[in-house]
């Protein structure tokens, strides 16, 4: 049977491939491959800039500009050519320092200095890079601006339903009332702050050799100062260079980022499951689409599936998320390679973090406010204004206000006549009396709206 997205077995490549494409170039097979072929390339360049190798001449412009067509040009066919050679070599990172002896073997110049291809390296210092500037690709070109366009709608309704009263609910029940805006300003609030601890996290490098001490590059050329060009070669990959590692780095950073990533989806499923069940006690109504059904034998039905289909999805990243974090900075001794197995695994977590993201926001695309719902539901529940009135009791020194207000409302229904009786009795200013006759559960708002606007 033939690889297609009805045959694939995962959903990501499958039934979702679409909505991940922008992750192929960077999470595939392909996409670590060429990345390593960068990392070589730009590890032979900075080699022959430094000048500290007598044999290891400067590069001519000719050259260098060979070595960076190798890498502007390298597409699926290049990628196939390496897997070949794998096919040989049954050693990935060996097979593309083949690749690139080859792929330089006509060119004079650069064909007499193939042996510094690779030099010092063992496969860890170049996978670990390519990992990390994958994944920082990952974060910069794909994650954040999705996590900035779901930042854009809630701030959106934030600001739109600032004054929209809305009963809330602690506990299942009813409680003192907000404003839609202001629920959506929460929402936005936690995620801004997730969304910047995402993109803090500094994602570490090393390029140290077998087992972290330079022993190669020390022995071969021991006048260098190797710790220092390393340095300078991570950093200028725009990665943060780890002094001090074993074989591997020990993938520290990529564990914070996955970490930061459960935070944000975390935020991300409470809205799903909230949006979902205000959706079911009819807060949100959802836009309809032509030629969509809801059920196969219900017709009425619009089910909140894109809010469904996220939380399902953020469920599976999560998990994955966590196994990463959790599996990635344990190593026996100086190494072994489940690291290596797991981290092929990024992409999916990745994946299925973006179907997510991307489910949210047609979900919220598809929300309309009933505001007819929420004044019902505010009209029946009079009982929310025992809290003002004990608290203004409270201020004007009666005793015991809350006793009195929980005697009147904790299972007894109550209107506005019962209130106005209270009202008429107690002992405060006639002004309090006056703006208590006045209070509805759709203006008992607090700050909410302020709150809201101000998000």
């Amino acid at each position: 049977m033939e690889l297609s997205a009805l045959t694939a077995i995962t959903p990501v490549d499958g039934r979702y491939g679409a909505r991940v494409a922008a992750l192929r170039p960077l999470f595939s097979e392909y996409g670590l491959i060429r990345q390593r072929v960068v990392v070589e390339v730009r590890w032979l360049q900075a080699l022959a800039a430094e000048g500290m190798i007598p044999e290891l001449p400067g590069l001519s412009a000719q050259a260098s500009a060979r070595l960076d067509a190798i890498v502007a040009d390298f597409d699926e066919a290049e990628a196939a050519r390496i897997k070949a050679i794998e096919a040989t070599t049954n050693h990935d990172v060996k097979a593309v320092e083949y690749y690139l002896r080859e792929a330089v073997a006509d060119n004079p110049e650069l064909a007499a200095l193939r042996e510094f291809i690779h030099f010092a390296c063992t496969s860890e210092d170049i996978n670990n890079l390519a990992w990390s500037l994958n994944v920082a690709a990952a974060r910069r070109e794909v994650l954040l601006p999705t996590c900035d366009a779901v930042l854009e709608r809630l701030h959106a309704f934030a600001h739109e339903h600032a004054e929209r009263p809305m009963l809330a609910r602690t506990h299942g029940q009813a409680a003192t009332p907000t404003t839609l805006g202001k629920e959506f300003a929460n929402v936005a609030a936690r995620l801004q702050r997730q969304r910047e601890r995402l993109a803090a996290v500094s994602l570490p490098g090393k390029i140290n050799g077998a087992t972290g001490n330079y022993n190669a590059h020390a022995f071969a050329v021991p006048d260098a100062d190797w710790p220092a060009f390393a340095q300078r070669f991570v950093t200028g990959l725009g990665l943060e260079f780890n002094p001090l590692t074993t074989q591997i780095e020990p993938h520290d950073g990529l564990a914070e980022l996955f970490h930061a990533l459960v935070g944000l989806n975390t935020v991300l499923l409470d809205l799903a499951r909230d949006f979902w069940g205000y959706i079911a006690i009819g807060y949100f109504r959802q836009r309809t689409v032509a030629g969509e059904v809801g059920s196969s034998t219900m017709p009425h039905k619009v089910n909140p599936i894109d809010f469904e289909n996220a939380e399902g999805n953020l469920g599976v990243a999560d998990a994955l998320f966590e196994h990463l974090a959790a599996k990635l900075p344990i190593s026996r001794w100086q190494r072994d390679l489940t690291d290596s197995t797991v981290l092929r695994s990024m992409g999916t977590a990745f994946a299925h973090t973006l179907i997510a993201w991307h489910s949210l926001l047609r979900g919220l695309d598809r929300i309309e406010a009933d505001g007819e719902r929420m004044d019902a539901d505010l009209a029946a529940n009079w009982a929310v204004l025992a809290e003002p009135i004990q608290t203004v009791m409270r201020r004007y020194g009666i005793e015991d206000p809350y006793a009195t207000l929980k005697s009147l409302t904790r299972g007894h229904p109550v209107d506005r006549a019962t209130f106005a009786e209270l009202i008429d009795h107690i002992d405060i200013p006639e002004s309090e009396r006056a703006r208590l006759r006045e209070l509805t559960p759709a203006t008992y708002l607090g700050l909410a709206a302020v709150l809201a606007r101000d998000a």
